[in-house]
C-alpha cells in the first residue's frame, strides 16, 4: 500500500504542474491581455489568487505522500 502512495504522489505532483500551466496559459494571461476590465479582475483572482493555493496545494500532497508521510509505520 505504500508503494501505491508514493505512485500517487508523483501522479498528485504532475497534476499540480497541469494544473499550473493551465491555469496560466489558457486561463490567466489571456484574461489578462483581453483589455476588458472584468477579464482582467477575473485574470488577476486566477493568476495571483487560485493557482498558487491549487497547484501548490496538490503539489504539497504529492511530495508528503511521495516521502512517506502518509505511511502506516508512522
Amino acid at each position: 500500500m505504500d508503494g501505491l502512495k508514493k505512485i500517487l504522489g508523483i501522479v498528485w505532483i504532475l497534476i499540480a504542474l497541469a494544473v499550473a500551466y493551465f491555469g496560466i496559459t489558457v486561463m490567466g494571461i489571456p484574461k489578462l491581455a483581453s483589455g476588458k476590465q472584468e477579464d482582467l479582475v477575473f485574470g488577476i483572482i486566477i493568476l495571483f489568487v487560485l493557482v498558487p493555493i491549487v497547484s501548490g496545494g496538490m503539489a504539497i500532497f504529492g511530495y508528503y505522500s511521495l516521502i512517506g508521510e502518509y505511511s502506516d509505520d508512522k
